[in-house]
């Protein structure tokens, strides 16, 4: 008896979960939106002999696709950011040029997630991301000289459905490159934490 009213309660909350992750925050469909937060900036010479860090406010806009697979959902995404991060090595640096300027950001990747409880869902995200930048010299000796720096950036967060279509986002994420400037800048990493509003259609 025992095993059969088991039973029953197993089936009948089989049949439920379709119904309970409609009302998940794991929703499906294009979207956009608008992101804004903290930006710090970790630069590395390319010899290991010196780093700088800089903060700086992040902020853009981003869209993208998801598909909605229940309780849970995959999809990709774009954005288009800029931040104001400036950073310069000790004296002791002796590289041609001794700071570097970051400015706009690009990011394409893939986002999966699932729903926690009623309109709230986590997520993680992985994907391509290239940096410009500008090296410079304090003194004013040398022309800037601009660069586009290839990279991988990873991070998640959580998602929340509000009132109709608007959706909001709190989010980190890491993104790490290579080889900046004119060769006297070894690795740089961003790390960001953004807050974001969007429109799923």
């Amino acid at each position: 008896m025992r095993m059969l009213l088991a039973l029953a309660v197993t089936c009948a909350g089989l049949a439920a979960t379709p119904a309970m992750a409609q009302q998940t925050g794991a929703a499906g469909g294009p979207f956009v939106g608008v992101i804004g937060g903290y930006e710090g900036l970790d630069l590395e010479s390319a010899d290991g002999s010196a780093t700088a860090t800089a903060d700086s406010a992040v902020y853009g806009i981003n869209a993208g696709y998801d598909l909605d697979l229940g309780n849970a959902f995959v999809g990709v995404e774009g954005e288009l950011s800029t931040s104001g991060g400036s950073t310069s090595f000790p004296a002791s640096f002796s590289g041609a040029r001794d700071g570097l300027e970051a400015n706009g950001q690009y990011y394409i990747g893939l986002r999966a997630g699932m729903g926690l409880t009623s309109g709230i869902a986590a997520y993680g995200k992985l994907g391509y991301t290239a940096l410009d930048t500008k090296a410079f010299t304090t003194s004013g000796s040398l022309s800037e000289l601009e660069d586009n720096a290839g990279g991988i950036r990873f991070g998640g967060g959580v998602q929340v459905q509000l009132p109709g279509p608007l959706e909001a986002r709190v989010e980190y994420r890491r993104s790490r490159y290579k080889e900046l400037g004119d060769g006297s800048y070894g690795d740089a990493t961003t790390d960001q934490l953004v807050a974001g509003l969007g429109i799923r259609f």
